[in-house]
């Protein structure tokens, strides 16, 4: 079976980091998205073609997504498409990380509502737009995924991550002492193991 793994990175990241996932898929065909806009709506058009393109190219799709990269997936429509998903600290909540920063920021809705848009000291514009479009448009997600979450992440909650895996079916792995930015040595090969002990599971999986 021809397979492809579509990476999708995180907010300063790069299609590049693909690169460090081709030895954990050595018979699939790494590629890694270099998309061009960073809003749901125009990310997930993005991230859909891609995949779309794909499925007419390969048997499979494997996806992996880092961060606000797991959250723009999910907005993609790509479902029906992925046969297995690896999301690697995805943010699963955005509208309680938004209105966290706006806590964060001293900003009000009304504040928001009224000026549309709001920088804040700690490099984030905040969004009306954005925070409405998240309240209306929620979160389905059906694909079979693995979860890698750092305990100390400071973007997303363990209740939070924890809720979202239970009622998408997901499963979860917790790595101690981690940030939400995987990138030390230590916490690249916990997440190098996470990757192979998933993809036996899958292999598991689809022979059964």
């Amino acid at each position: 079976m021809k397979t492809a793994v579509i990476y999708i990175h995180g907010k300063g990241g790069s299609a590049s980091e693909s690169e460090h996932y081709k030895p954990l898929f050595p018979n699939c065909d790494v590629i890694g998205l270099d998309y061009k806009t960073f809003t749901p709506w125009e990310t997930g058009k993005e991230i859909h073609s891609a995949v779309e393109k794909l499925k007419t190219e390969y048997d499979s799709v494997i996806l992996i997504a880092n961060s606000i990269g797991a959250f723009f997936s999910m907005k993609a429509g790509i479902d029906s498409m992925i046969k297995k998903a690896f999301f690697i600290s995805p943010i699963v909540d955005m509208e309680k990380l938004i209105t966290d920063m706006m806590s964060w920021a001293n900003v009000t809705e009304d504040e928001l509502k009224s000026q549309g848009t709001i920088s804040t000291s700690f490099g984030e514009d905040l969004s009306w737009d954005y925070l409405c479009y998240v309240r209306e448009h929620t979160v389905e997600w059906i694909v079979p995924t693995e979860i890698l979450y750092g305990s100390r992440d400071e973007l997303t909650s363990y209740d939070t991550i924890s809720a979202f895996s239970e009622k998408h079916g997901a499963s979860l792995t917790v790595m101690e002492n981690s940030e939400h930015w995987f990138h030390t040595d230590e916490q690249m090969r916990f997440l190098d193991s996470w990757v192979m002990k998933g993809n036996c599971r899958f292999l598991s999986e689809i022979r059964l």
